[in-house]
């Protein structure tokens, strides 16, 4: 089986029907990768990882498709702020604010294509199936065609690569235009091609303006080997075309650095400050003290040392290629490559076949050698290196490492060498089984040979496949898991049509205007006043303008403003548990709101009595005071209540201290209603109803139903004792009913 790079005297169809074979074998590899990636994010991702920056990218996607770099939310600033975006007041600013995302465009540009025609996931199989075709593009040029193929399957048997590229992130996208840049360095230089080269430096410009420092890395071999060759060249007098070529890589990448800056002068002002670090100021790459959002530590040499064996040997043992298989394979490759060029350097022959020991200006005459296979496995090889010191640099694996993300998606931040362990991977696979090959029919047969490589191979494949498969496996299950609470607890938004597995053009809600919805849908914000974080499904429209707009349950002040600003049919949606990212199941549910207005509410609410319960009280209590009920105990508790611009009171129990009614405050408050019970060996069960209201002068406004909590042991509980229906899991005998109407006048 012939090597690419044969020289051939008169054409040859034998050639050529294998170079066809090989390519259409790379092309199934290259397809069926793609396939597979699309696969994991419709079927393992229908409602994106529990990694929020997916949101982010999803929600530029959409600005970008409206032509737009800034949100301007006007009066709903305080509760519609998407995880991850820059908050600016700026009188310029339609409504005095604008926001803007931490992220470069560049990759929402690429997710924006698959928005815009209702398919977004498509691009992230398009992406998955470029880097896999690039990758067996290089691998072919470091080593032959057959290797390419391997090793295009090799990276597509990369736990990382599968998770990672079945995510709306940055990694795979990145590197995709990375290996573009590589791919077309190769060719630049072994063709002397300044096409290529533009080429090459418009790649890696566009990847600096994706995510610079991932660049910078990865294009740190090749600007090693650049200087390189420009000192050689100078010295073989062949100076001025190996500098005209650089020069062509060059000016291309210089200009998206300078588009670069000119995007950060517009959205921060500051061509040198970029918009992660206006986020984050102390977020960047270097040791010391590091922060973002609260989560601070003294970044040192040796933490990021520690960092970053950490990841190693995650990569390597699991995340990688094939996992410790395919570390394994890719030694021998490097190996392998080490031993090709010792054997260039000698003038032996490997295996009596001739590999090019040089490319790009010798076919000129002269004896500079440019890029031979061997240089260019160095620097393939140097890549891996590069990735891994460089990110040593900066805080972000240790943060990925501590929040749990790495577990989930794998070392993302090292995304890039997954290439090198790929490339090499593949050698040693390859030569393995040429070697194999060769030994057994030097001892055997022609038939006995076949069968013992047959058996040889099928014996790796089986290893490698079961490798391959526990590699994967644990990383898939916990994602499933977090799939499926996430499906739980989007449930609620489903089934009212608000919401809908993300194969839609739409990013906010995806009922559609053809749904006809209208709908403010609050929800609370267990991480923090962030929209889309953690419920990165519930995207707004850019223009907060779509079927259905999501705003955060601040508070009273909060809510009725929202109301105020709006004019859309109000729901709450809420959970009953304790939000783990997704680890644990809740319970949720999604109330339609009524906004009684006028002279006041009244209201009646039924609670019924968990077993063991004696004694039993009401109370009712708003900023200004309180009152207490007489309650005799029964089966269930039925609470006549009244709301209106002089007070709250119960209307159906016996005073018994405070005040009658107890006043409501000017402005928007919340009223609450205790009922609580209490057993024999003292233990308490208290339902809390939690209204919002408006007072203003003889007018009152009232937001129904209230919220209802059952607290144990408390007066005073959170949202893992929420009441959200009848299908809750609560105590025995608890049981809630609740009605109102407004009073006439």
């Amino acid at each position: 089986m012939g090597f690419r790079g044969f020289e051939r005297t008169d054409f040859d169809f034998d050639a050529l029907r294998e170079l066809t074979a090989r390519r259409l074998a790379a092309l199934a590899v290259v397809v069926t990768v793609g396939f597979v990636v699309l696969w994991f994010a419709i079927g393992l991702f229908p409602f994106h990882s529990v990694n929020d920056d997916e949101g982010v990218y999803l929600m530029q996607a959409a600005m970008l498709l409206e032509g737009k770099l800034f949100l301007y939310p006007g009066a709903l600033a305080d509760v519609v702020r998407p995880w991850f975006f820059v908050v600016e007041e700026t009188a310029s600013a339609p409504g005095g604010v604008q926001m803007y995302s931490k992220y470069s465009p560049v990759v929402p540009v690429l997710f924006a294509l698959g928005l815009s025609v209702g398919l977004p996931n498509l691009i992230l199989g398009v992406v998955a199936a470029a880097n896999a075709g690039l990758t067996y593009v290089l691998a072919a040029d470091v080593f032959d065609r057959e290797t390419g193929v391997v090793a295009a399957a090799m990276l597509g048997l990369s736990p990382m690569f599968l998770l990672t590229s079945a995510t709306f992130l940055a990694y795979a996208p990145t590197t995709m235009l990375n290996l573009a840049f590589a791919v077309c360095y190769v060719r630049a230089v072994r063709r002397d091609s300044s096409g290529y080269a533009v080429v090459a430096g418009a790649a890696i410009g566009l990847a600096f303006f994706a995510r610079p420092f991932t660049a910078v890395l990865f294009a740190l071999p090749f600007i090693l080997h650049t200087v390189w060759t420009l000192v050689a060249g100078w010295r073989a007098d062949v100076f001025v075309p190996v500098f005209r070529r650089a020069v062509a890589i060059a000016l291309p990448g210089l200009a998206f650095v300078v588009l670069t800056l000119a995007y950060n002068a517009v959205v921060t002002g500051d061509p040198f400050v970029f918009p992660y670090l206006a986020f984050a100021p102390n977020d960047g790459v270097g040791f010391g003290y590091r922060e973002i959002l609260g989560y601070d530590i003294v970044y040192t040499p040796m933490l990021g040392i520690e960092t970053g064996l950490e990841a190693l040997g995650m990569l390597l043992g699991q995340w990688g290629p094939m996992g410790w298989f395919g570390t394994l394979a890719a030694v021998i490759g490097a190996g392998y490559a080490a031993v090709r060029w010792w054997g260039y350097r000698t003038g032996t022959r490997l295996h009596g076949i001739e590999r090019r020991a040089r490319h790009g200006l010798a076919k000129r005459g002269s004896s500079f050698t440019e890029l031979s296979d061997s240089a260019l496995a160095a620097i393939v090889g140097g890549i891996f290196v590069s990735v891994f010191v460089g990110n040593g640099f900066f805080w972000g694996t240790n943060n990925g490492l501590r929040n749990g993300l790495i577990d989930l998606l794998g070392p993302f931040y090292h995304f890039d060498a997954l290439v090198p362990l790929a490339v090499f991977g593949a050698a040693g696979l390859v030569v393995s089984a040429r070697s194999a090959n060769r030994l057994a029919h030097d001892r055997f047969s022609a038939s006995e040979a076949r069968g013992v490589v047959f058996s040889l191979v099928l014996v790796l494949a089986l290893v490698g496949g079961a490798v391959t498969v526990s590699a994967i496996d644990e990383p898939y299950g916990e994602n499933q898991l977090r799939t499926d609470n996430l499906e739980t607890t989007y449930e609620p938004l489903v089934e009212a049509g608000f919401e809908d597995r993300p194969l839609t053009p739409a990013v906010g809600g995806v009922g559609g205007d053809d749904a006809g919805q209208r709908a403010l849908v609050f929800h609370p914000d267990p991480y923090g006043d962030w929209q889309a974080h953690p419920f990165q499904s519930l995207r707004n429209d850019p223009g907060f303008d779509g079927p259905v707009l999501y705003v955060l349950d601040e508070g009273p002040a909060s809510d009725f403003a929202v109301l105020d600003a709006t004019n859309r049919t109000p729901y709450r949606f809420t959970y009953r548990g304790e939000w783990t990212g997704a680890v644990e199941p809740v319970e949720p549910e999604l109330t339609e709101l009524t906004v009684f207005e006028g002279d006041g509410v009244v209201a009646e609410s039924t609670f019924g009595a968990p077993t063991g319960s004696r004694t039993v009280s009401v109370r009712v209590e708003t900023e200004s005071g309180y009152a207490r009920y007489d309650v005799p105990m029964d089966d269930s508790v039925r609470v006549e209540w009244e709301l209106t611009p002089d007070g709250v009171r119960v209307t159906n129990k016996e005073f018994a201290a405070g005040s009658d009614p107890v006043p409501i405050p000017d402005g928007a408050s919340e009223v609450t209603l205790e009922v609580t019970f209490v057993g024999d060996a003292g233990q308490t069960v208290t339902y809390r109803q939690m209204v919002e209201v408006e007072r203003s002068g003889d007018e009152i406004r009232v937001i129904w139903p209230p919220e209802t909590r059952i607290c144990e042991f408390s007066t005073e509980c959170g949202l893992d004792s929420q009441w959200v229906g009848d299908d809750g899991d609560y105590l025995d005998g608890v049981r809630v009913a609740t009605n109102a109407s407004e009073i006439s006048g």
